[in-house]
């Protein structure tokens, strides 16, 4: 588009666009993309964003390399390119190396942002070291003209809770608090983490000063607050929450009750989140495919998949709700491994039609219908024949389910 002069491309432009190539066809198509710019347009954004594709792809080599040539032509001037090598040792496994290149940063003159910091201390607490985890924390305390953000102060807690150092979590907590302001998301960071610790009183009381601070309450809030409550085993409490949601509420996001139907199923309690889900219908709302399924995730044994069978099925008829939406793999296996060996042929028949609409067709779905149609002793050749104009090969298994008829 550019090339042709249809409109200007602006550096950012250019950058966004070598980007979203190396997403889309993969690091070759971006480098071609790099190599043909010219080298005015060669400038810091789109060696940032060539950089940024290499690291997605975990390409130590060549990031390294094209770090050395950003230095080389001072396109090196925020923390970003540093943060991306961090981020690129981290997915590596290479988390020695994280601390190096705040060194690094800092001898080059580039002052680290809030979110080095943060990969900094991840990789110290990943190694248990929380001596150089404090010594970042105070560092980051003692800059002048720089102001200590929750953010930080929320990994370094994760940190310390995952490491069972429960007082010195608290601590960091106390002072995790005094910097939220009105900051929802920061609440929701800082119950989630007293919720982690088991502290129910600690999260009741922020989940009632966040609703003085921070007057109005999103879904995601609620979704917060009612995923707490149920980690700590009050269902009860959740069961209230919810009816609070759902008498405010302007637009019903299935995503709040979802997150009680799972504590209860969690709990092994599947009739009670049957009986919720089925009292928001009573409601007069149309739940989206994904709560059937969640609870049709739970009942995957034997005693209990012809239930996951009833699920799965009310999650197919609704699937209208939310045309994305796709069911977990090991639960489409799960139910036509069962279906095939117990099922009537029509039952799965109409499973696999069913399916079919949602994830498309697969072999897993012609075994199902081969294991139904050999146990009712019917002719099996149109299902085979149906196989291949879908391009699908017979296997292993498929042989072994035919041989089952002699």
């Amino acid at each position: 588009m550019s090339s042709k002069r249809l409109c200007s491309f602006s550096s950012g432009d250019r950058a966004v666009q070598l980007d979203l190539i190396g997403v889309v066809h993969g690091v070759d198509a971006a480098e071609r993309y790099f190599s043909n710019l010219t080298d005015q347009e060669k400038d810091e954004k789109a060696y940032g964003a060539l950089l940024n594709c290499y690291v997605r792809e975990g390409l130590v080599d060549k990031s390294l390399s094209h770090v050395e040539k950003m230095k080389e032509n001072g396109y090196i001037s925020t923390p970003l390119a540093y943060n991306n090598l961090m981020c690129l040792y981290s997915h590596t496994g290479q988390l020695e190396k994280i601390p190096e290149v705040l060194c690094q940063m800092k001898n080059n003159g580039i002052s680290p942002n809030s979110f080095s910091y943060k990969m900094c201390i991840s990789s110290y607490g990943e190694k248990s070291d929380f001596e150089n985890v404090e010594k970042v924390l105070k560092e980051m305390e003692s800059r002048p003209h720089k102001t200590m953000d929750w953010a930080t102060y929320s990994t370094a807690a994760n940190v310390y809770i995952k490491a069972g150092l429960k007082e010195k979590a608290l601590i960091i907590l106390k002072k995790l608090e005094e910097k939220l302001d009105k900051d929802a998301l920061g609440y929701n960071h800082l119950i989630t983490l007293y919720a982690q610790l088991g502290n129910k009183d600690e999260v009741m009381r922020l989940w009632k000063l966040q609703k003085v601070i921070c007057k109005k309450q999103i879904n995601r809030d609620y979704i917060t607050m009612l995923g707490m409550l149920v980690k700590l085993g009050e269902l009860e409490e959740a069961e209230a929450l919810l009816a609070e949601w759902e008498s405010s509420c302007q637009v019903y996001d299935f995503r709040v009750p979802n997150t009680l139907l799972i504590g209860y199923c969690r709990k092994g309690r599947i009739d009670t989140a049957e009986a919720r889900l089925r009292k928001i219908i009573e409601k007069g709302k149309t739940p989206v495919p994904n709560c059937w399924a969640i609870l049709a995730s739970w009942c995957l044994d034997g005693e209990k998949m012809k239930k996951a069978y009833e699920y799965m099925k009310e999650a197919l008829a609704v699937r209208e709700q939310n045309p994305g939406w796709r069911p977990k793999p090991k639960l489409i296996l799960s139910l036509l491994d069962w279906i095939g060996e117990n099922g009537e042929v029509e039952e799965v028949e109409g499973l696999v039609d069913s399916l079919k609409k949602v994830v498309g067709v697969n072999r897993e779905m012609y075994h199902a219908l081969i294991k139904a149609s050999v146990r009712g002793g019917r002719e099996v050749d149109g299902i085979l024949d149906r196989m291949k104009s879908d391009q699908i090969d017979e296997d292993e298994e498929t042989e072994k389910i035919l041989s089952s008829r002699h």
